[in-house]
């Protein structure tokens, strides 16, 4: 993998394990030679990863909507920052420049960003593996919720595996290097057409 996007909080959150989290994945990163794609601000975990990084010596590219740059929230020391006009084309860039996804803690965007390319990976859009990086249990009733739609059949036991998630990053990066998607053709029983 030559970059992975990390989607996350522009909040640091309640818990200081967090910051730690986006500080220590900005470190490994750098240290493995792995490009930073991320959502291109400064403040919260954003901020936290992106300098981590940088302070690294690795290579960190922003994508951020204009209207989130003009408030100033967009990050002015990355090695490249790309300015988009919608939340829509900034995903989609960010997901073309990654070859793997880690969400770390974060609220409503961090889980339809990290939802919609687990979605892709589901439809075969994209090979590419999606990591949790469950800080302090934070992901443990999203997982939970996840577990409950396998047992009510809206998910396959085969795209619940989809979703790599582990409370330790180095574990994490291992198991991301290592994926290979399932080969499952239909997500859709012959009986329910």
């Amino acid at each position: 993998m030559k970059r992975i996007c990390v989607f996350c909080g522009s909040s640091a959150g309640a818990q200081p394990a967090y910051a730690h989290a986006a500080g220590s994945v900005g470190r490994m990163l750098a240290a493995r030679g792995i490009g930073l794609v991320y959502g291109g601000g400064k403040v919260g975990l954003m901020g936290v990863v992106a300098d981590a990084v940088m302070a690294a010596g690795g290579e960190v590219i922003g994508v951020i909507p204009e209207a989130l740059m003009r408030r100033e929230v967009g990050h002015g020391g990355l090695t490249e920052l790309h300015v988009v006009g919608s939340m829509h084309e900034r995903k989609a860039r960010m997901a073309d420049l990654s070859d793997g996804f880690i969400a770390l803690p974060g609220g409503y965007g961090t889980f339809e960003e990290f939802f919609e390319v687990l979605t892709w990976s589901q439809l075969g859009i994209h090979p590419k593996p999606c990591g949790l990086l469950n800080v302090g249990g934070f992901y443990d009733p999203l997982l939970a919720m996840v577990d409950h739609a396998v047992r009510e059949e809206f998910v396959r036991p085969a795209h619940r595996a989809l979703i790599l998630d582990d409370a330790d990053a180095e574990r994490l990066l291992e198991r991301m290097a290592d994926f290979a998607p399932p080969a499952v053709e239909k997500w859709i029983r012959p009986e329910q057409r």
